[in-house]
């Protein structure tokens, strides 16, 4: 499966909303899309994974880049509306302690 990717700009903040799978292929794609976005200082970027049914780690690096990318140009990166399955990857490896993710709220629209 591959993975859609469909952006809204509301000005300070950053809507991606993503559907399908988070994998070594569709990762590159990913990354291309969401790491510009974390380079304007003080954007909030939205990243709704509600449509996105599987990850595997290459998808957590590409969340972690774009977490160390917020750092450097002081901008924020919040996940929402996970299904439980992808939030368990984060849960699992202690990314939730780091990466701002709520899984109740549907956003980027």
């Amino acid at each position: 499966m591959n993975l859609n990717i469909e952006r809204n700009d509301n000005g300070k903040t950053q809507g991606l909303n993503l559907a399908g799978e988070i994998d070594a292929y569709t990762a590159p794609k990913l990354k291309e899309a969401l790491l510009p976005l974390t380079k304007h200082e003080g954007t909030t970027i939205v990243v709704d994974l509600e449509h996105v049914n599987y990850m595997d780690s290459t998808g957590l690096g590409v969340f972690i880049s774009a977490l160390k990318s917020t750092k450097e140009y002081n901008s924020d990166l919040r996940l929402v509306a996970l299904q439980d399955r992808v939030r368990r990857l984060f849960d699992i490896t202690g990314l939730d302690s780091i990466i701002n993710i709520d899984s109740t709220v549907r956003g980027g629209k």
